[in-house]
């Protein structure tokens, strides 16, 4: 013990003798260290900065090196792929970015940013091929029909995904994901160039996909050939432990999709460009909320008929759902009911207890753009996501639930943290909103956008702007717009944007996606007897309720549950993402402006009656317009909507017009709307109306194309 008390001495003494000598020298010779450390942080500062523009630049594209590591890269292609010809003519030869704000990083981050959604097992998409073809769904080409982008592989998108497509990972499974960037990144093609547009509308048709994916899926079950080839490929992957497996998850995801599309069948079309995402998000959440026991007499209701006809039996009624300890729906007994019902139930009686349920999702609308969407006090065409608070991640977190997020919701003893933060009180038992949402990525992709900044009109690419032309335009734009559409500075890191609302009778446009939101309600489920706060206050959750309401519960819900991650790391995020959100949000809680019906006690959600007249810096590159995409190019808005007794040789808004082209049209603004077979645009039906919004439409034509050359200069 002596001997081991000794050399802890002697290695005390020599270790104060040389920290005794280094502060000699520091005193004699500290200009030499000064010097030394100058260098080495000079030094590391060089090699960081190099190594962090080397990963900015890392994925966009094939420019030299020596250029990656000058000027901000804001051209380089970020990974993108071009395309001979597509069916509607299109050609693009290369892809040109306009200066938004972003670096290449910040673009491919935000393309391949996974927040938790999961559309089918992952390996399922590699293998899958279209129905009736052994072509691979997921090549370009097949995908570049519904308008997804496509991609080069590069080292954060290795299987060469389309904008938006990504590989994400819950519970140890790999899924494909969809990001905000399917939605959110626009692109329009002059003359053999492809002009990408960050944050622009998606020219996408996410209906049709999702049903070619769901013929994609179950083609290989009635197809002995595809089948062997499907299960083939999966087994290479290496990820299924047996082929019994692979047919268990194929015919699952394969009722999934079934199921989902007769949800969502809707008698009004999207095409491309629209996609109702409201009504199909308000469905997934109804869809998790029900209880056994509103299933039940509700699955009674719908084959009662088929009872009486002798067609069912009550006790082939009975089998169909199997009761669990608990009034919530497990997935397994979701996926359960969904092959049962299928088995069992026609097609009739299915789309019947359908409509009990869920929504019909007939309002398409034009799929938002993302420029100064932090700034906004009131987001959405309706104006139904505040802005302040926890608003920015429950919108985005209702997004995701929409765009299949897995939603892991039980019935659990005690009480939780998370539980007693979203309002279920003290009791003997709560819900867990578990779901495969990534919180933390969704705060994190907000604050990317902050930066973000509306693309201005390529003078290099595009015819340049007649500046006499523009300059009487301001005038009228002054007269005719900007009492609704605020004029900002689109880079000034201070800037709002305050959206101005205005009611349904004024503005005139279709009414039915606004009508939609304010009166849609359904059962309320496990969320009946909670509390949700409105305009004038605090709305009881009752029987049945707003699905406004519903859908604001659940958000809720799911983000005060911390994520699927390790216990410290799951604690740790949860609480400086919510503290995060809470405190750093510069947005704070305002009253709306405008021209609206204002919410009351008796009508808490009227405010939703109306439409949001936002800021139009970047407009020329958002076709089509309206809030559903009725109208082409923004010389047919400034047109009026032809009415009987107008005289036939006049010009006024199309009532029919092809939708799918990219390619720009820069003299009426918009999209090519004819001369092709594309989707067609019928404004007879329902949500579909392109009337309304008549400011401007009384200018001749000089004034109108003044107008229109300022507005390509916003």
């Amino acid at each position: 013990m002596s001997r081991f008390l000794d050399l802890l001495r002697k290695c005390y003494r020599g270790v104060m003798s040389l920290w005794g000598r280094f502060l000699l020298s520091l005193k004699k010779e500290w200009h030499t260290h000064a010097i030394f450390l100058f260098l080495f942080l000079t030094l590391t500062f060089i090699v960081v900065t190099v190594i962090s523009r080397m990963y900015q630049f890392w994925d966009v594209g094939s420019n030299s090196w020596f250029d990656r590591l000058k000027g901000d890269g804001w051209q380089f292609q970020r990974g993108a792929a071009t395309v001979a010809q597509d069916q509607f003519g299109d050609q693009f030869s290369t892809v040109k970015y306009l200066v938004q704000g972003w670096t290449p990083a910040d673009s491919v981050w935000f393309y391949t940013s996974t927040q938790g959604s999961d559309l089918l097992p992952y390996d399922f998409f590699m293998a899958l091929e279209k129905a009736g073809t052994s072509e691979p769904f997921r090549s370009n080409e097949n995908l570049n029909y519904y308008h997804y982008l496509p991609q080069k592989a590069t080292l954060s998108n290795p299987d060469a995904l389309p904008v938006g497509f990504v590989n994400d990972s819950h519970k140890g499974k790999d899924y494909l994901g969809i990001t905000c960037a399917a939605c959110h990144t626009g692109q329009v093609n002059y003359k053999g160039t492809g002009i990408r547009i960050d944050g622009g509308p998606a020219g996408t048709d996410m209906d049709s996909f999702l049903q070619a994916l769901s013929e994609a899926v179950n083609n290989p079950q009635g197809d002995p050939a595809a089948h062997a080839r499907f299960v083939k490929k999966v087994m290479e992957r290496g990820n299924y432990a047996s082929e019994e497996d692979v047919v268990k998850d194929l015919q699952r995801y394969g009722q999934r999709l079934s199921m989902y599309n007769i949800v969502n069948h809707s008698e009004t079309r999207y095409g491309y460009s629209r996609l109702d995402a409201f009504g199909r998000i308000y469905n997934r959440v109804l869809e998790h909320i029900i209880t056994q026991e509103e299933l039940k007499e509700l699955l009674n209701t719908a084959a009662a008929d088929l009872v009486k006809t002798g067609k069912l039996t009550q006790a082939e009624v009975d089998a169909i759902q199997q009761q669990q300890k608990g009034g919530i729906l497990s997935d397994k007994q979701r996926d359960h009911l969904v092959l049962r019902l299928s088995q069992v139930l026609p097609l009739k009686a299915q789309l019947r207890m359908s409509l009990m349920i869920f929504k019909r999702p007939d309002a398409p609308v034009s799929y938002p753009f993302l420029w100064d969407i932090p700034q906004h006090d009131y987001v959405q065409w309706d104006g139904l996501g505040v802005n302040a608070g926890l608003g920015p991640i429950g919108r985005n977190a209702g997004e995701v639930i929409g765009v299949f997020g897995t939603l892991d919701w039980a019935e659990k003893p005690g009480i939780s943290l998370s539980s007693f933060i979203s309002g279920q009180g003290i009791k003997a038992t709560h819900i867990s909103f578990s779901s495969s949402l990534k919180v933390h990525n969704l705060r994190l992709i907000e604050n990317r956008l902050k930066s973000l900044q509306s693309p201005q009109w390529p003078e290099d690419i595009l015819p340049p702007i007649d500046r006499d032309r523009s300059a009487r335009g301001e005038r009228l734009f002054t007269i005719y717009c900007e009492s609704c559409h605020t004029r900002i500075k689109r880079d000034d890191p201070k800037r709002r944007i305050v959206a101005q609302m205005i009611r349904l009778s004024d503005v005139g446009t279709d009414p039915k996606m606004a009508e939609n939101a304010a009166k849609y309600s359904g059962l309320s489920g496990i969320l009946r007897n909670q509390y949700v706060n409105a305009g004038p206050g605090n709305v009881l959750i009752d029987e049945h309720a707003p699905v406004a309401a519903l859908l604001t519960k659940a958000t809720l819900s799911v983000v005060a549950t911390p994520e699927d991650k390790n216990f410290l790391q799951r604690g740790y995020d949860w609480i400086y993402d919510l503290a995060a959100a809470l405190f750093g949000n510069e947005i704070k809680p305002s009253l709306k402006h405008g021209q609206y019906d204002p919410d009351t006690t008796a009508d808490p959600y009227a405010s939703l009656r109306s439409y949001k007249a936002r800021s139009l810096n970047g407009i020329w590159a958002t076709a089509p317009y309206l809030h559903n995409g009725s109208v082409p190019t923004l010389y047919d808005l400034l047109l009026p909507k032809k009415r009987d007794s107008d005289p036939k040789n006049g010009e006024y808004r199309p009532e029919q017009f092809q939708v799918g082209s990219r390619e720009f049209d820069p003299e009426r603004v918009g999209l090519r709307s004819s001369g092709y077979n594309g989707f067609t645009f019928d404004t007879r039906r329902q949500g579909n109306s392109n009337a309304g919004h008549p400011y401007g439409t009384e200018l001749d034509k000089e004034k109108r194309l003044d107008l229109l050359e300022y507005l390509k200069s916003l």
